[in-house]
């Protein structure tokens, strides 16, 4: 350990320092007990972040200079052998429907309440990290746990409070590549994810225990298995550190990485004492394969409207992923249907047969359970899994996928046929313009045009244009797609925004800064990594 340096203003270098104003409550969950541990895991593993994001960098540079991602050599024995994770704890066992959203009180109520087996609540793709957000959304997290949370809210003086038998509880944190830039040690911002998990599991281990659950996460972003080496590390020193049995906290990893489903074993190996399922990501797996591919002419994506969990290439991620999760004891989660419930009748009832198309086809792909944004589809996704599940299972481990034919890499990389419309591509830029201008204003989950948009799906708006701008793409309608061109489009949907959201509205906003954002890095030459990065910088704090 090295000696601490005193600063001028006396606080020693390798001290815990808030670089924000108080939030109300913020002494009840950043405790002094809750602070320490912090400390402890940045000077044990902040410093690995770093290597691990450099990695990455290193292994998109082979991508871009033509050796396409494969299964690792390397680990072909891992692959091969017979091994299993530690295993699955009860209230983990049945996760037919889970219901995603962000940490505000509201919505962690009406979340916990709905008809789903868990709720996986969000300080990722569905916050905008402020830090007023960060520490409410651990202050309600806190109280959901406890048990004696409320909200009333203040235009109709509605009461909402926990129904007796809630949904569990499972906290996904940040991403490796974030910084809370409101929380610094060693005069750095911290990884964000390392405080997201420090906090929730301080103010919550013992309760959760006691009430026969535990301290359950969900790892976000991941791209290879020494990431999930670094997450076991740190699970295994805190279960040490508290006099924990190994393998009590449980966390389950999303595949949304092009990288990461080509390393999924590895990912399960590295984190079996821990790990009870992978996740199909799907939206951001798909800005992934934009993003990883984005040098790649050939694999260019048509309307995201047009790439959906059947194109050749999403198959082969969903059915690989059952098959590797079944064949090492963890559960298969399925992604995430967009789809909010419309006031229109017809419209509701079309949005209803999609989601429904794509439950049906998770749950015969094997699918342990899968994800809503709305309680509203809560009812019609359990509907489907139950009938594909049955009466005598609580999930679908029992489907092996032994008769699939072995899924190859070019499977996973094949091209996507459909379309690029100049329809499609006006509507991604109102998309990408009204999620920027929401996020930056401290709102990550957004309904646009009846999606619940997150910074995911905002995504996927903004690096598919990139991408037909750079490799010189047509329109439909025979238009070349070139940085002029969205610049003038730009401007007519900005218009078109402000028509939609009404004059006031606009004006009070911040669309004009959302668009200098959106036009800054959707002409840059290279590819931004995410939208969130430059949007951070003018977050409401």
């Amino acid at each position: 350990m090295t000696d601490q340096i005193t600063m001028d203003n006396g606080i020693t270098a390798d001290e815990i320092v808030i670089n924000a104003d108080p939030v109300k409550g913020q002494e009840t969950v950043l405790t002094e007990g809750a602070l320490s541990l912090l400390k402890t895991l940045c000077k044990h593993f902040a410093a690995d972040v770093p290597t691990l994001l450099a990695n990455r960098k290193v292994k998109q540079a082979l991508i871009d200079n033509g050796q396409l991602p494969d299964f690792l050599p390397e680990t072909k024995s891992l692959r091969e052998n017979e091994w299993k994770v530690r295993g699955i704890p009860n209230d983990l066992q049945d996760r037919r429907v889970e219901i995603t959203g962000p940490v505000d009180r509201k919505m962690v109520i009406n979340a916990l309440n709905a008809n789903a087996k868990v709720f996986m609540a969000d300080f990722e793709d569905s916050l905008a990290p402020s830090w007023q957000k960060i520490v409410a959304g651990q202050i309600n997290l806190r109280d959901a746990v406890a048990g004696d949370i409320s909200y009333i809210a203040a235009e109709t003086g509605k009461l909402y409070t926990l129904d007796d038998d809630p949904a569990v509880l499972i906290c996904r944190v940040r991403g490796l590549h974030m910084l809370e830039k409101h929380v610094s040690f060693a005069e750095q911002a911290i990884p964000a994810s390392l405080f997201d998990f420090c906090i929730y599991f301080y103010n919550n281990y013992r309760q959760l225990l006691s009430k026969g659950s535990g301290p359950y996460f969900y790892i976000p972003k991941l791209e290879s298995h020494l990431e999930a080496r670094w997450w076991a590390k740190v699970f295994a020193f805190v279960e040490e550190r508290f006099c924990l049995q190994p393998g009590t906290i449980k966390c389950t990893c999303l595949i949304e990485t092009l990288p990461a489903v080509f390393e999924m074993d590895e990912i399960l190996f590295e984190l079996r004492s821990n790990i009870v399922a992978l996740n199909c990501g799907r939206w951001d797996y798909i800005f992934s394969y934009i993003k990883t591919l984005n040098r790649y002419s050939d694999r260019i994506l048509p309307d995201r409207q047009s790439v959906t969990m059947d194109t050749p290439f999403l198959s082969a991620y969903s059915r690989l992923l059952v098959k590797t999760c079944h064949k090492r004891g963890a559960l298969a989660m399925g992604g995430m249907a967009a789809f909010i419930p419309s006031k229109d009748a017809n419209e509701n009832q079309q949005n209803l047969d999609k989601v429904r198309q794509d439950k049906q086809l998770e749950a015969r792909n094997g699918h342990d359970g899968t994800w809503v944004a709305h309680p509203g589809l809560a009812d019609t996704a359990m509907e489907i899994f139950n009938e594909y599940i049955g009466e005598d299972h609580v999930n679908q481990l029992h489907i092996t996928r032994d008769v699939d034919a072995p899924i190859l890499a070019h499977e996973l990389l094949a091209a996507c046929d459909g379309a690029r419309t100049e329809i499609g591509m006006r509507r991604n830029i109102r998309i990408a313009l009204q999620y920027t201008e929401a996020w930056i204003n401290g709102n990550g989950c957004v309904p646009i045009y009846g999606l619940m948009e997150d910074a995911a799906t905002a995504e996927i708006a903004r690096t598919s244009i990139w991408q037909w701008i750079k490799h010189s793409q047509h329109l439909s309608n025979g238009v070349l797609v070139t940085k002029a061109l969205f610049k003038e489009m730009l401007v007519q949907e900005l218009a078109q925004v402000k028509e939609e959201v009404g004059a006031a509205r606009f004006t009070h906003g911040r669309f004009t800064e959302a668009a200098v954002i959106l036009e800054q890095i959707t002409t840059a030459d290279e590819l931004v990594d995410f939208i969130t990065q430059p949007g951070y910088e003018l977050l409401v704090s």
